[in-house]
Formats: C-alpha cells, sequence, structure tokens
C-alpha cells in the first residue's frame, strides 16, 4: 500500500496534539484510514468527496471479506472521528457517517486462566539463564500488577520504587497510576536487576528495565512470543497472550473478595463498566463451585 494520504496525517497530528494518544493507537487509525482511502480510489472516489453509499459500500467489502462486527466498529469509529475532523476544519460540508448505526455487539467474556495454569506458566522459564530470569520477571510483574503489554515493556528503572514495593505506569491517556508490586514479584525483580539484567547489558547502559542481549529494550512482540513459548511448555493447550494474564491477574482477585473499584484502579481503567465485565468471569467460577460443592448444586 503506497504511503499515507496527506489528509490521514493531517488528522492524526490532530488526534496526538488533543488527546496525546500513544503510537499504537495512532498506529491503528493509519492503518484503517489507509485501507478507506485505497477502497475509495479503486472507485474512484477522494475522501474529500465521499457519501454515506460510499462508506456503507467500504463496510459492506469489508464484511464480505470477513471483518467481524468488533472490527467493522472500529472501522466506522475511526471514520467518523476522520470526518468530524474535517468538518470542523470545514473541509467538508457535511459528515457523511452520520445515521450510519453501528455493528451491534455482543460483549465477549475476557478469557482467564486459572491459578493452577498461571502458576505453571510462571514456573516455566530457565532461571539458571539470564533471559529466563528476565522472563520470570516479567510473568510475575504482569500477574502481581496487571499492567499492559505495552506498559510493562516500557517500563524504565526510574519507575520503580522496590524499597516501597511499587511501581509507577503510565497508561492509556498519559495517565499515571501506582500499582503495588507484592512481595513475590519484588524479589523475582530483584534477583534479574542483580543478576540477568547485569549479564545482558555486561555494562552498557540502558534505561528499559527489561532487556535483551542486544542491549536494548524488550518488545512487545518479543515477549508475546515468550509467553507463547511457556504457556505450550506448561501443557496449556489454549493459545495464551500477555493480554490473558492481565484478565487472570483481575479475576483471581475478585474471587479472592477485592473491591471492584480497587481492581478498576489497578488496572487502570478511566470507566468502571469496563471493569465489571470481570465480575461475569468472578460469577461464572463461584457458580461451579457451588455445583461442583452444594449438595443441590
Amino acid at each position: 500500500m503506497k504511503t499515507t494520504h496527506p489528509l490521514i496525517e493531517q488528522f492524526l497530528d490532530a488526534l496526538w496534539a488533543e488527546r496525546g494518544l500513544s503510537d499504537n493507537s495512532l498506529k491503528s487509525y493509519r492503518y484503517d484510514l489507509k485501507h478507506y482511502v485505497a477502497y475509495l480510489e479503486k472507485q474512484g472516489v477522494q475522501p474529500l468527496g465521499a457519501r454515506r453509499a460510499d462508506i456503507q459500500l467500504f463496510l459492506a467489502d469489508k464484511t464480505r471479506h470477513g471483518a467481524s462486527a468488533r472490527t467493522l466498529g472500529r472501522s466506522l469509529s475511526t471514520l467518523r472521528q476522520f470526518y468530524r475532523y474535517l468538518f470542523r476544519e470545514q473541509l467538508v460540508s457535511e459528515d457523511p457517517t452520520n445515521l450510519i448505526d453501528a455493528p451491534k455487539l455482543g460483549r465477549g467474556l475476557p478469557r482467564a486462566l486459572s491459578e493452577e495454569q498461571v502458576e505453571a506458566v510462571l514456573e516455566a522459564p530457565d532461571i539458571n539463564r539470564p533471559v529466563g530470569q528476565r522472563d520470570r520477571a516479567m510473568l510475575e510483574l504482569m500477574y502481581a500488577t496487571g499492567l499492559r503489554v505495552s506498559e510493562l515493556v516500557s517500563l524504565q528503572i526510574i519507575n520503580l520504587n522496590l524499597q516501597q514495593g511499587v511501581v509507577r505506569v503510565l497508561g492509556k491517556g498519559s495517565k499515571e497510576r501506582l500499582v503495588p508490586l507484592g512481595e513475590t514479584a519484588e524479589d523475582w525483580l530483584r534477583l534479574y536487576l542483580k543478576d540477568g539484567r547485569a549479564e545482558l547489558l555486561k555494562g552498557v547502559q540502558c534505561e528499559a528495565v527489561f532487556v535483551t542481549a542486544r542491549k536494548a529494550g524488550l518488545t512487545r512482540q518479543a515477549f508475546w512470543y515468550a509467553i507463547s513459548k511457556y504457556a505450550r511448555q506448561a501443557g496449556i493447550e489454549v493459545k495464551v497472550s500477555p493480554h490473558m494474564l492481565r484478565h487472570s491477574f483481575a479475576t483471581h482477585l475478585l474471587n479472592h473478595g477485592a473491591d471492584l473499584r480497587v481492581v478498576q484502579l489497578l488496572l487502570g481503567h478511566s470507566d468502571l463498566s469496563t471493569t465489571q465485565i470481570y465480575t461475569h468471569i468472578a460469577r461464572e467460577g463461584l457458580k461451579n463451585l457451588h455445583s461442583e460443592h452444594h449438595p443441590r448444586g
């Protein structure tokens, strides 16, 4: 696909300036808009000249190519913001996304591992190797704090306060929060920082907490690969992602009686309704316990 249309970059610059979105969010907007503009060009239509029917045909084309309702909803949301910006800047006379209904979404429950499965994943890395110490510390930290993978890999040494047992996290929308580490995660971090990290860096200065043998910070993709590998080693058949460990953190907290608003603060959710979905998972766990152990279950 050829270079980005200048209107897209103009819109993304405005988003970054006004809302301080992360690079990952901006990449997602750019991806959706590049595909939209490419589709329009095949139809001989320019973005400023698009009408509601053009957008509906674009969404129909995505449906024919297997896009889910969630993907269509994300694309439409991107286009709404794009055209609202163009309308505000008086580049279009009307917003062609008006009166286009978003696809109905069923809200799926996030998948969580059992406590036994999490324990097996945590124990999978070979802690006799520097990389194993790093990965064990990362897994323990993610499960102890519920960090997003982007928050985890972007941590810097200055963000850790092991004396107070907290980590300072810069989350979505550049919102900062303090999250307690827990003794186990703290112990593994101390070991990794003292031995594994020092061995990987070999005296080279690096601000990132989690580093590679190339003396640079670990990427999201590398951690994704690592957690998938450890899940397979642990004999877990379902596909395990970093986000599943975050889901497990929230679910297990609620299963053990944590207050929903506390979990909201720890996860960095701005809206309590986003956190409430985890109560359904916890409720399912209670139902299973009841049916297994209650005489009339």
